[in-house]
């Protein structure tokens, strides 16, 4: 029994942890679906059979706040209160059916609820032109980009094999709103306050604007008999290269390269430990690592566009747990390095001194349910 709850811990992982490519902050252009991954849970071990439907719920949260340029802390921007403050609530809804033992389809659903204030996009973070320095929120909420995918295991997981991985194959359309809108404060000649609505800024946008294609793998090993380790890695290609959302439609010229928001290339991976809970049936504790971003370049398509590129590696530590049909698992990645890396647009820089900044969460609170039918 023993070793067959480190095989339940090891599935529980990849099938049950929401795994999305959706950094903590202003580096993910915005949140991505992916409550539960279309893949074989533990439950297969004890039906064996096909024709199964799992719903799946998955819940993340994450307050970013700490503004970096490069892997450089801009520690004055909290010692000013300058610093942008975005808020994130997405609840995932997703449904799994499983076709055979190995093969499995998943449909996913983002609901978002997205906070964001600052000072720079409305009076300005100067004192001379925010002498109060009043803070100002937008915001966005509705749904986002959905994402249907399909995996398959290279072994039968019914099998119980002392090690297996599932490749995955998925499609995100643009269901969410590229280009929600809100009400920004400015001042005129005489400070007086007015009103402007224009987009919202890319990290709270529900949607990018593009039909996007992602590849991903998920995998085990047993080492002992109440210890596995695991894999994923995803990465969503997003070949459409702006998605003509003007970003300031009140300026009078447009940046030829910036004035629109880029329809962004994503990546997420993990690697970790999980060990069964003897003296506990069905619990297991998880200890990994996690890196996610979005790269300055596409790999498909032009990168000419706005974005904030960069990554985030954490250190994410998990509890999952199953009885009967009924499984449930939370993760708390903690940010150990962020890095705000070049965009396509600094690069274009002649003297290379450009170089762009973004806000970074300090950890995210992650919690998945799953039920089986």
């Amino acid at each position: 029994m023993k070793k067959l709850y480190g095989f339940v811990g090891a599935l529980l992982c990849l099938s049950l942890l929401n795994f999305r490519a959706s950094a903590q902050g202003c580096v993910a252009v915005r949140h991505m679906s992916g409550a539960v991954q279309g893949s074989a849970s533990s439950a297969d071990f004890f039906k064996q059979r096909t024709g199964h439907w799992q719903v799946n719920a998955g819940y993340r949260y994450f307050r970013s706040f700490r503004h970096y340029k490069g892997d450089v802390e801009q520690k004055e921007r909290l010692e000013q209160n300058t610093e942008v403050i975005n808020l994130s609530h997405a609840l995932d809804l997703g449904i799994t059916y499983l076709a055979t033992p190995r093969l499995s389809f998943s449909v996913n659903l983002p609901l978002q609820y997205n906070d964001r204030s600052s000072l720079y996009e409305h009076y300005g973070n100067a004192v001379s032109a925010n002498p109060e320095q009043k803070r100002f929120h937008t915001y966005s909420q509705g749904i986002g980009d959905i994402r249907i995918s399909g995996s398959y295991w290279l072994v039968d997981p019914t099998k119980l094999s002392k090690a297996n991985f599932a490749l995955g194959l998925g499609v995100k359309l643009p269901t969410g709103n590229p280009g929600v809108t809100d009400d920004f404060h400015k001042l005129d000649k005489e400070k007086r306050d007015y009103v402007i609505n224009k987009p919202v800024d890319q990290s709270i946008q529900l949607g990018d604007g593009g039909v996007g294609f992602s590849v991903e793998g998920q995998g085990y090993a047993q080492i002992t008999g109440g210890l596995a380790a695991y894999v994923s890695g995803y990465y969503l290609f997003n070949p459409r290269e702006t998605n003509r959302v003007l970003r300031t439609p009140e300026a009078t010229t447009i940046d030829p390269v910036i004035g629109y928001f880029s329809v962004a290339d994503q990546f997420a991976a993990r690697l970790g430990l999980s060990q069964a809970i003897s003296f506990v049936p069905g619990l297991a504790v998880m200890l990994g690592g996690r890196v996610e971003g979005i790269p300055s370049s596409d790999v498909f398509g032009g990168s000419s566009g706005y974005r904030r590129p960069g990554y985030i590696v954490s250190v994410e530590p998990g509890l999952n747990y199953m009885k009967g049909k009924f499984s449930a698992a939370a993760t708390v990645p903690v940010a150990l390095y962020r890095n705000r890396i070049k965009s396509y647009y600094d690069k274009l820089d002649p003297q290379g001194v450009r170089h762009g900044d973004a806000a970074f969460a300090d950890y995210s609170v992650s919690i998945s349910l799953s039920r089986w039918f």
